[in-house]
C-alpha cells in the first residue's frame, strides 16, 4: 500500500498526472479544489470512489482519494469546526482510520501559542475515531520542533509525544533514523521556491508502530521534480507498507 501527503499549492487539475505517476493507494492533497470543480476538468473516473473534501473556499480545501480499490469516506464523527481537518474511513486490501491535516497553526492573523493547535485540537475530538481501527494521521502539519517554544500549547512535540502515545511514529524518522527538527530533507520550499532558499520538514505520515515491521520505503520528492519545476512548493511524503489485507 502507498500512501501520499502533498500540499499541491492548488490547480491540482494540472498537475494529477504527477500524482499518479506516485502510484498512490491513498493521497491526501493539501490546498485542493473542491471534487465538482476538479470534475470539471479533470477525469476522475479512475478513482475507486468519490473523493473525501473538506473547506470553505472552493478552490483550496483539503481532499483524500482513494484508488487500486481503496474507497475513502468522510467519517460520521466529523466536526466541521475543526477546518481542514478530515476523519476519513478506508476500505479496501488495507482498511484502517484516517486523519488528513492541513494545519492552519496561523489562519485569521491568531497566532496560536498559547492554543492549541488543529492538530492537536483534532487528536482530542477524535480521540474515540482514531483508537477504533489501525489509524493513519497524515498531510500538511505546517509545524516543526524548531519553532518550538517553552510554554507554547501548539508546540510540534505535544503533539508528537500525543501521536506516540497512541502508537504512532512518523515514518520519515523511523526509516530515517533522524530526530525531529533534524531532518535532512525537506518537505517545503518557502516563499521563493529556491533550492537555497528557507526550507523546512514540515509534512508528514505517522504509521501504527505496529506496521514498522512492513514499512518498505519512505521517499520525499526531489526539489528539481515537483518545486523547481513549477509544480508547487511542497515536495510529497510517500510511505509504502507491506500490507496486503486489513491489519
Amino acid at each position: 500500500m502507498r500512501l501520499v501527503a502533498w500540499n499541491c499549492a492548488m490547480a491540482l487539475h494540472r498537475k494529477f498526472a504527477a500524482l499518479q505517476a506516485l502510484k498512490p493507494d491513498v493521497a491526501v492533497i493539501a490546498e485542493c479544489a473542491e471534487p465538482a470543480r476538479l470534475a470539471e476538468r479533470l477525469d476522475l473516473s479512475g478513482l475507486s470512489s468519490s473523493p473525501v473534501w473538506v473547506g470553505e473556499n472552493p478552490n483550496k480545501g483539503l481532499a483524500v482519494f482513494g484508488f487500486n480499490g481503496h474507497r475513502v469516506a468522510l467519517a460520521p464523527i466529523h466536526r466541521p469546526r475543526l477546518r481542514f481537518l478530515a476523519p476519513v474511513t478506508v476500505e479496501g486490501a488495507a482498511s484502517f482510520n484516517l486523519l488528513a491535516v492541513w494545519a492552519q497553526n496561523f489562519s485569521g492573523g491568531i497566532r496560536r501559542k498559547r492554543q492549541h493547535g488543529p492538530l492537536r485540537l483534532g487528536l482530542l475530538r477524535y480521540h474515540e475515531f482514531l483508537a477504533s481501527a489501525p489509524c493513519v494521521i497524515a498531510g500538511d502539519f505546517n509545524n516543526n520542533i524548531i519553532w518550538d517554544r517553552p510554554g507554547w500549547r501548539m508546540n510540534h512535540a505535544h503533539a508528537v509525544a500525543r501521536l506516540a502515545a497512541g502508537g504512532l511514529v512518523s515514518a520519515y524518522h523511523e526509516i530515517r533514523g533522524e530526530a525531529p527538527g533534524a531532518e535532512l530533507e525537506p518537505t517545503h520550499y518557502w516563499r521563493d521556491r529556491r533550492k537555497d532558499g528557507p526550507t523546512y520538514h514540515i509534512d508528514y505520515i505517522f504509521l501504527p508502530r505496529l506496521w514498522l515491521a512492513r514499512l518498505k520505503e519512505v521517499e520525499i520528492g526531489s526539489f528539481e521534480a515537483w518545486c523547481g519545476s513549477g509544480l508547487s512548493d511542497h515536495v510529497p511524503v510517500v510511505v509504502e507498507v507491506a500490507i496486503e489485507a486489513t491489519p
